[in-house]
């Protein structure tokens, strides 16, 4: 902690070097997020967890009339009504706020923009005062903040996890003694960018952890200190007093009272832990593995040989930590635990794994304090920071979504607004009077489309309706115990399971897989209200599960061909 006791006074101004390096930083940012603006809808963007449920979402909620809607209110077009407001995020998350404004595409490319600003400012700032002052590490400090603000997040997570180093930025501050107005301003704000319990939660909590120790190795509290935490926190849970009202007055059972997640032994769990520092979590990817992670370790080895523990040992206890991040996260999924989340509710509900959220910021920070190790060894240790910091720029470069995914549907491919469109005006009815189900396409396509669905991915919905919405695809589940045990022990995605598609949802025209065997209990499906079936793939025995083929439809705009079944 000695590390953190350094003034925390901003420089007299910026060197030229200094002005050079954020300026070619931001211009590079500006480009990365550009393609949202210039290529519109099609552009491309992540599927899983994103395209797949959050897009829409914002969508059906700004539609539904319930963005303010009360802490009872309901989503009609999803599940039968039984979907709560609460199941979506604020009203007041950043997110919400501006896809209720703008398009969806320039909507998305603004959070993507906004995120990555505040991720290159907090961890610049981060560095600059609390970790190298000097400024000859300006080059470190900009490059190393680039990469970080580059790495691939959540898109509707926004700054939960790369907003953090800004709040540390801030918090820190305050707890040097700064009072300035700037430090409880990003504490004011990251809280309407972010999610509480999908990132800030979890930083809150060790930050509160080190403010305890704080306070018991100076045998002085800081009070001030302390009450900043607290007001972050009031913010958020302000902010979310939806999710508040429901955790003190519960609405009955959710489909989350039958997560069963610690099912892994001992060996999967230390595979897991691995897996996990070598190549993070997909929600909070670092891009690390074949750059900043043997850096670090040789700086770790540098710092070993020449006995300077002493003079390094924040970077010694930030190395200890992020391997015990990885260690909790894969041990959170140890079966060993599974007793105990049987008699406590919120252990299955709420997934305390979620601490490796930190890593991210930790890891970067590690580059950056291995890149000065190497920075103090003279001529060729400036010319290794480099090549160093352009070869992790070059590795960060495939993540972008326009390279990552362009052999996924764009925006405009995947949502198929027009085809959509020609099955709406084929059934002829309001969409309100009757209810589908999608086949080998997620279902959130067809919500984005306005059709109201029996199936859904979401993961807070009531219990009930998983069993019965099970009744409709248990001939299927019997088929395959890995279908079975996916829903019966999640249930988040709430989908017409086929045996003979798994766990694919993605099926484009030009597959050539058809359904032979299909076995659906039609007769709970109609009685839920579902009177036709959108597949994605043909059914080659519709007739025996009572399903009548209407017709095909195809678009060049669409990725999909889409079999419209009526269910008799």
């Amino acid at each position: 902690m000695a590390g953190f006791k350094q003034s925390n006074r901003l420089h007299s101004g910026l060197g030229t070097k200094e002005k050079i390096y954020i300026g070619v930083s931001l211009l590079i940012i500006i480009i990365w997020v550009s393609p949202y603006f210039f290529l519109g809808q099609n552009a491309h963007m992540r599927v899983q967890d994103n395209l797949d449920s959050n897009i829409a979402w914002y969508k059906v909620l700004n539609e539904s009339g319930q963005l303010f809607g009360s802490l009872n209110a309901h989503i009609p077009q999803i599940i039968n009504g039984e979907m709560r407001r609460d199941a979506f995020y604020s009203q007041f998350y950043g997110v919400v706020v501006l896809f209720s404004i703008f398009p969806p595409i320039i909507a998305y490319g603004l959070t993507q923009l906004i995120t990555r600003l505040g991720a290159f400012l907090g961890m610049y700032l981060l560095l600059k005062h609390h970790f190298m002052k000097e400024k000859d590490y300006a080059l470190i400090q900009a490059g190393t903040a680039l990469t970080f603000a580059l790495t691939p997040f959540w898109p509707s997570g926004m700054l939960s996890i790369l907003g953090m180093p800004l709040a540390l930025w801030a918090f820190l501050n305050i707890r040097n003694g700064s009072r300035s107005w700037k430090n409880f301003a990003v504490l004011t704000i990251l809280p309407f960018l972010s999610s509480f319990i999908l990132g800030f939660c979890f930083f809150l909590s060790v930050l509160g952890i080190f403010w305890a120790v704080d306070a018991w190795r100076a045998k002085k509290w800081n009070g001030v200190f302390l009450l900043s935490i607290l007001y972050m926190t009031c913010i958020y849970l302000l902010i979310d007093y939806r999710l508040v009202v429901s955790m003190i007055v519960p609405s009955g059972l959710t489909n989350r009272n039958e997560f069963v997640e610690s099912d892994n032994g001992l060996m999967d769990s230390l595979s897991l832990t691995i897996r996990n520092y070598v190549l993070s979590h997909n929600q909070d990817r670092t891009e690390s593995a074949v750059v900043i992670m043997p850096l670090t370790l040789i700086a770790l080895g540098i710092v070993l040989v020449k006995k300077e523990w002493r003079k390094e040992k924040l970077f010694i206890g930030l190395h200890i930590l992020n391997f015990v991040l990885s260690l909790w996260y894969a041990f959170w999924f140890f079966e060993g635990w599974q007793p105990l989340k049987d008699h406590i509710a919120i252990l299955t509900t709420f997934n305390f794994g979620r601490f490796h959220y930190l890593r991210p910021g930790i890891i970067y920070v590690l580059f950056a304090i291995s890149l000065r190790i190497l920075w103090r060894m003279g001529k060729w240790g400036h010319i290794a920071v480099t090549v160093l910091l352009a070869a992790q720029l070059w590795m960060i470069i495939p993540t972008n979504e326009q390279i990552n995914y362009s052999d996924d549907p764009s925006y405009k491919q995947y949502f198929a607004q027009q085809q959509f469109t020609d099955i709406k005006n084929y059934i002829g009815l309001p969409q309100s009077q009757y209810r589908v189900v999608s086949i080998g396409i997620h279902p959130d396509i067809a919500q984005y489309n306005g059709f109201y669905t029996l199936d859904t991915y979401n993961n807070f919905y009531p219990l009930s309706y998983k069993h019965q919405f099970r009744k409709i695809i248990a001939p299927e589940l019997n088929k395959s115990p890995e279908l079975k045990s996916y829903f019966d022990q999640w249930g988040g995605r709430c989908y017409i399971f086929v045996s003979e598609l798994g766990e694919h949802y993605m099926y484009s025209k030009y597959s050539n897989v058809k359904i032979k065997h299909l076995q659906l209990n039609t007769a709970v499906l109609k009685q839920m209200g579902g009177r036709y079936v959108l597949s994605a793939v043909p059914i080659l025995n519709a007739k025996q599960n009572h399903l009548a083929f209407e017709k095909s439809f195809n678009s060049k705009d669409s990725w999909w061909e889409i079999y419209l079944y009526k269910v008799q």
